[in-house]
């Protein structure tokens, strides 16, 4: 059984209002057995669209490729945006070699909690996908079990908005569960009313489109 472990630790720059939580990257992350077109760096898949979701909406002119000068304009954009990256996953094990949440087994988690604890600045996270099986809403659910935290519902439309404190903390921390900026959550999207109301409007917006418009708002705010 291959042990999945998280080939980076949490990134989080000094003053970090938002921080952003996915899962594990692909396991070539920890292998490194790069692609052409990976980025040694958090959510660097060349098959991921964070990156180019985020290079869309800055304006960032990334380079995609496995260089430290791809690695140190996407440090320099986290830093200067205030936004820190932190998934909920330590490690896992896997029957088979692939990047499937679903076949993730014997999770281990980041206590996010007390991270969060130790960066008090931080207001929003900004989870990479929603409370399907695996999923970093779904792990967040079953931390937040251990510490006997309310966890409020603020809006129950995709994307998903949430708010807890932290224990023994008037602190109030918003979550918001965006769509997985993965070619597997392609469909999901697909399946959206909203979606559908645009595509029909505009037959040239894709899943990629809708996600810069989903994600824009609440990186941007």
């Amino acid at each position: 059984m291959f042990h999945h472990t998280h080939p980076y630790p949490p990134f989080i720059p000094e003053g970090a209002t938002k921080l952003i939580v996915g899962t594990l990257p692909p396991p070539r992350f920890t292998t490194k057995e790069y692609k052409s077109g990976d980025v040694n760096f958090c959510y660097g898949s060349r098959d991921g669209q964070l990156w180019p979701i985020l290079d869309r909406i800055f304006n960032l002119e990334l380079r995609f490729e496995t260089t430290p000068e791809a690695v140190h304009q996407r440090k320099t954009f986290l830093r200067k945006q205030g936004i820190g990256v932190c998934d909920i996953v330590e490690s896992a094990r896997r029957d088979k070699i692939d990047a499937s949440d679903l076949g993730m087994q014997e999770v281990e988690l980041r206590d996010l909690i007390q991270i969060l604890g130790k960066h008090p600045s931080i207001e929003t996270l900004l989870f990479m996908g929603g409370n399907s099986k695996n999923g970093p809403e779904y792990f967040f659910r079953k931390l937040i079990k251990k510490y006997s935290m309310n966890y409020e519902v603020i809006s129950s439309v995709v994307p998903r908005v949430h708010q807890f404190a932290l224990p023994n903390s008037e602190r109030k921390i918003k979550t918001v569960s965006l769509t997985a900026p993965s070619g597997a959550a392609n469909r999901a999207v697909g399946s959206l009313a909203l979606y559908k109301e645009l595509k029909n409007k505009n037959p040239e917006m894709n899943t990629i489109d809708f996600r810069v418009m989903q994600y824009r708002e609440f990186f941007l705010s």
